[in-house]
């Protein structure tokens, strides 16, 4: 019989979770593309932070370790259900029903979507996650210069596609 692993974890992690729960949300679903599986990564994120607590040394670094590890964990979840990805009923309501003229975000959005994952997750974790070049390169296990090269890349490729959508 498989034992549980016992909960490492102190009321500062607790804290930051409550505080950056939407931001680890909107991370999971930028992986997983679905509310209630994003929901899933973030709770069992959540889990792994808590069994793993004792291992991060560093108090300082908790946000980036713990990007890591709901990135990590989103990676696992597509591996393990490889599926067709549909937009939710939400999505599409939201989407149909804005009063805004929304396009230039779903122009960007599409974008974005189109952009191979290596690229897309640099993107994200320095744009829409404000994280700096070195904790971007933390998270994803990789050089720094890797990224900056990356992220230059990605932008580029992101202007390109954005002006074949003006054309």
């Amino acid at each position: 019989m498989k034992r549980k692993k016992q909960l490492f974890y102190d009321d500062d992690l607790v804290e930051w979770i409550r505080q950056n729960k939407k931001q680890l949300y909107w991370l999971a679903y930028s992986y997983v593309k679905n509310e209630q599986d994003a929901l899933d990564v973030v709770q069992d994120s959540i889990q792994k932070a808590m069994q793993n607590y004792q291992q991060l040394l560093n108090k300082e670094k908790l946000k980036s370790w713990f990007y890591r590890i709901v990135i990590n964990t989103s990676l696992d979840f597509l591996k393990k259900f490889r599926r067709v990805q549909v937009t939710d009923d939400d999505t599409l309501l939201y989407l149909s029903s804005s009063t805004e003229d929304q396009y230039e975000n779903l122009d960007l959005a599409g974008a974005l979507e189109r952009l191979p994952t290596k690229y897309r997750e640099i993107v994200i974790l320095r744009y829409f996650e404000d994280l700096k070049i070195e904790e971007v390169a933390y998270i994803l296990n990789e050089n720094s210069n890797t990224i900056k090269t990356r992220l230059y890349k990605a932008l580029k490729i992101l202007r390109i596609d954005m002006e074949q959508e003006e054309g």
